[in-house]
């Protein structure tokens, strides 16, 4: 439009001085006519010629200022740009509400002024505090509390104009929608043992020397209909052949509005034992997984498909019930209806059956509750229990008890969730009925009475940048019987230092001494370990329970 009101401009202007240099007489303010009669005088010619060359000048200026606006226009449209606004708004990133048009010898612009690329920078700065000036730090760290002090990525809006450029990808809208977003978790390692994958407990944490690529996963969140919303993750794994293997580590569907604050939930999921065993491996304080929730509750911790229902009590605190049911077969469900590998497990050849009843489901009941002990200072404690048969027998049965223990504290003049301290510790116990095996071919039965915790210390002690330490014992009844590497009792200490560069990656080096205890059949020894871990998010990973 602008180009067509200087175009006109210039050419009612040039028509103008036509007509001043045709017939001067029909100008709105007349030179001094030359009668027929009246010769004109040399002041009256130099007067006319004075305004001619005026508007003479005035034209040639119009003329490059629409050459300077056609130029801006092409330049814009090679960028991408479909073209400029009849009237445009102030870019957001010069930040000036009345700033002047550009003049002709000003430089374009540059083109992108869409307020959702700009204003998550320019208008997320965060309102003044008490005392404060309104002026954001420069470089402000944007990791919040929950997504480092639990390890959990905070979920980003999708919504409004200052929404985060790293959102999922969504589809759909209203009620009705999903997100899709992706977390790898990488680690270079180096370890004395060559056995590397069996000091190693968890089928996430690294298992070879060199490089590992053990938890690639794909996250889906949203909401079915009114009723439901829906999760699932797929997890893709290389192993130390760089094969790839895929799981489906969670699928399943929960309510959202059933009365007197009850929850059920249906799928493949974890299971709502302890405090880690619910949780994915990018949430982890540690590189790799304690050896008690390895050994006990399995190296892919206790999942499996089943249903769970939740009650959240009506207390002045946080106070939560919680029994799930799942198959609790396979490797998933490791203390229990376990084949083992190659059809044996703890030396027994397994009878890998189909459940014959309601008996040999894992019954799964949890109890937690939480409370404010100040502003700063919260504690989460809680039990939970595990019960179901075993394949090392026709009636063996398992029975695993846990109790956890978490406290937080974090400062009240934390910036960004910095600095805190989080405790957390948990220990479980173990009776496991071992049985003749299948068609009775062990030659004893045996019940092991194991037990094992472990205890970590996590420091934020700079924004960004934690320190953490971690103790782990294992202690597996000795048996003059059973020969399995894994009922060998051990302990570990582990440290490690995190540096979170945003909420969307990580990197953290790791060192681990381990202590395997003598017992029967095998011999004590020493292994010390070295892991470098990196992890990045694309998309806003959901957040975890805190």
């Amino acid at each position: 439009m602008k180009k067509i009101i200087l175009v006109a401009l210039a050419s009612f202007l040039a028509a103008a001085v036509s007509a001043q240099q045709g017939t001067p007489a029909g100008t709105a303010s007349p030179p001094p006519t030359v009668s027929s009669t009246t010769p004109a005088t040399a002041a009256d010619v130099e007067t006319l010629r004075q305004q001619v060359q005026s508007l003479t000048e005035t034209v040639k200026a119009l003329q490059q200022q629409v050459k300077n606006q056609q130029a801006a226009l092409e330049k814009a449209n090679l960028t991408g740009e479909s073209g400029l606004p009849q009237n445009p708004e102030p870019s957001p990133i010069a930040g000036a509400g009345n700033s002047p048009a550009p003049t002709a010898s000003a430089p374009p612009r540059f083109p992108t002024e869409d307020t959702s690329v700009v204003s998550s920078t320019a208008a997320a700065a965060p309102s003044p505090g008490p005392g404060g000036t309104g002026t954001a730090p420069s470089e402000a760290f944007p990791t919040t509390d929950t997504s480092v002090v639990t390890a959990a990525p905070e979920t980003i809006s999708s919504t409004g104009a200052g929404a985060s450029l790293t959102q999922p990808i969504t589809i759909g809208g209203g009620k009705n929608y999903m997100n899709i977003s992706l977390d790898g978790l990488f680690a270079l390692a180096y370890s004395s043992a060559r056995d590397l994958d069996h000091i190693e407990v968890g089928d996430h944490d690294p298992q070879q020397r060199g490089f590992n690529a053990r938890n690639i996963e794909l996250a889906f969140d949203g909401a079915v209909d009114p009723y439901f919303e829906g999760f699932a993750n797929i997890v893709f794994k290389l192993d130390n052949d760089n094969e790839t293997e895929v799981e489906v580590e969670e699928a399943f569907m929960q309510t959202t509005s059933l009365p007197y604050n009850l929850q059920l939930k249906g799928g493949q999921f974890f299971a709502a034992f302890g405090r880690l065993n619910p949780t994915h491996p990018h949430t982890w304080d540690f590189a790799d997984t304690p050896l008690v929730n390895g050994l006990f509750l399995g190296p892919d911790g206790l999942r499996g498909v089943g249903a769970q229902g939740s009650w959240t009590l009506p207390l002045p605190w946080y106070s939560q019930l919680i029994v799930a049911s799942q198959n609790g077969r396979g490797s998933t469900g490791f203390s229990f209806r376990n084949p083992g590998d190659n059809g044996m497990f703890f030396d027994r050849i397994t009878t890998d059956r189909e459940a014959r009843g309601l008996q040999d489901f894992v019954w799964i009941p949890r109890f937690e509750n939480s409370v404010n002990l100040s502003d700063t200072q919260t504690v989460l404690a809680g039990v939970s229990g595990a019960f179901g048969s075993n394949e090392t027998g026709a009636n063996s049965r398992t029975q695993i008890y846990g109790a956890d223990l978490l406290y937080k504290w974090k400062s009240s003049h934390a910036e960004g969730g910095f600095p805190f301290v989080k405790w957390q510790t948990e220990f479980m116990y173990r009776r496991f009925q071992a049985g003749h095996g299948a068609n009775d071919s062990f030659p004893v039965a045996e019940t092991f009475h194991d037990w094992g915790l472990y205890s970590q210390v996590l420091w934020g002690f700079k924004k960004g940048w934690v320190a953490g330490i971690r103790g782990d014992y294992v202690d597996m009844q000795n048996s003059q019987f059973t020969d399995d590497l894994d009922r060998q009792s051990r302990w570990r200490i582990s440290a490690n230092l995190t540096w979170y560069p945003t909420e969307f990656s990580k990197i953290r080096l790791q060192y681990n001494q381990d202590f395997l205890e003598e017992n029967f059949f095998l011999s004590a020894r020493e292994v010390e370990s070295v892991f470098l871990q990196w992890e990045f998010i694309l998309g806003a990973h959901g957040a975890h329970k805190f």
